[in-house]
């Protein structure tokens, strides 16, 4: 439990590195839902990138699920339905909220952009209130 928050710092400060650099040298905000919005609509000299891109998260995926295959044991107890309505849900905010969670909260709040700002207090708050909800109720 103690190695947990040496992790997560590990992780934190791996991604920041990352996005700063690809910012720094491609111009380029690392918005996860963007590269691939990108990708899927290819516009000439503008799509190499983004598939090498999203290659390299399965690639790395595929790494860590073979150097520690407990880093992605399904641990849900819901069932498929439910898990396949929630990534559509999911989805659908991506695309209201022009852009992901993650992607706001890295890429947004470190370029000071307001909507970004917006949309991360947004989140945050309508995720502490769903829990508080689902607690009052009983149900989580």
């Amino acid at each position: 439990m103690s190695q947990d928050w040496i992790n997560a710092l590990l992780g934190g400060v791996l991604i920041g590195t990352s996005v700063s650099l690809m910012l720094f040298w491609n111009g380029r905000v690392t918005g996860i839902s963007g590269i691939i919005n990108g990708a899927l609509s290819p516009v000439k000299g503008d799509t190499l990138w983004r598939v090498l891109f999203i290659a390299g998260l399965f690639l790395g995926g595929l790494v860590m699920g073979q150097l520690n295959p407990n880093t992605f044991a399904n641990t849900l107890t819901s069932d498929a339905w439910t898990t396949i309505a929630a990534g559509l849900l999911v989805g659908f905010g991506t695309i209201m909220g022009s852009g992901c969670t993650s992607g706001h909260g890295v890429c947004g709040i470190s370029r000071m952009s307001p909507r970004s700002l917006v949309a991360t207090a947004v989140f945050m708050a309508s995720g502490i209130a769903a829990v508080y909800i689902f607690r009052m109720l009983g149900v989580y």
